[in-house]
């Protein structure tokens, strides 16, 4: 980690974002120059392809009211949305948002992103697994966590994962920070600390006052653009990484 263990971040562009949205799942889809979003709330929830430049959803997918969404990636032609309590993930057809099936994990659904090969799935403990896309079984798993002062401390609450650089970055809830993590052992090589970029909050639904919190990543591989946004945020922001 060294000079990274901890980067701050400049925001080079200020985008719309719906402030609807309770954001679970960001992705930025290359070949349709769109993100993926997946939101949450029983009965509210949706799978949405979102403009970048207008934040004006496109199309939207909305979840049967037993489904609370949440994480989304698309991987080999497919999208696979989680669902948060329902251990049901949703696949569907990329180009067309079509549903293909269901695939059932025992643990609650948080966050998932994909190296490309496997898809990678957080459930709100410290725990990441890599997963058979075909099939949703666990292949392997690694334990997220810092060592600190000759001590491992497990890292909880791990949310919205991006696949990034052959690093994963996820949400820690509840925090304004991004951990990026070794996919080889679990092992936290710095954080990214996103402190203040977003004094007005969101607009959270009634009885969820607090949960506007940062969730959400995106990374566009070809350009290195990187976005982040937060749960019924009215801003998405384009950033970049800066030394502090």
């Amino acid at each position: 980690a060294g000079a990274d263990a901890v980067l701050g971040y400049r925001v080079l562009r200020v985008y719309s974002h719906d402030t609807a949205a309770f954001t679970q799942g960001l992705e930025y889809v290359p070949h349709r120059g769109a993100f993926l979003e997946s939101t949450g709330q029983w009965g509210e929830s949706q799978l949405r392809e979102v403009d970048v430049d207008t934040g004006k959803v496109l199309r939207r997918v909305p979840l049967s009211r037993e489904f609370f969404g949440e994480g989304c990636t698309e991987l080999n032609g497919r999208v696979y949305q989680l669902t948060w309590k329902e251990k049901t993930c949703l696949v569907y057809d990329a180009t067309t948002f079509e549903p293909l099936g269901r695939m059932h994990y025992q643990t609650e659904g948080w966050g998932v992103s994909n190296d490309g090969v496997h898809l990678i799935t957080s459930d709100g403990t410290p725990k990441l697994a890599f997963r058979d896309p075909e099939t949703f079984e666990e292949l392997r798993s690694v334990d997220v966590h810092e060592a600190a002062g000759g001590e491992v401390l497990p890292v909880r609450n791990v949310n919205e994962l991006e696949y990034v650089r052959g690093e994963v970055w996820a949400n820690v809830w509840h925090t304004d920070r991004i951990a990026r993590i070794n996919p080889a052992d679990g092992r936290v090589l710095g954080w990214i600390d996103l402190a203040g970029i977003n004094p007005a909050g969101g607009k959270p639904p009634p009885g969820m006052a607090g949960e506007d919190v940062l969730n959400g990543i995106a990374w566009d591989e070809s350009r290195d653009r990187l976005w982040v946004t937060g749960k019924t945020w009215g801003k998405l922001f384009e950033i970049e990484l800066v030394r502090k």
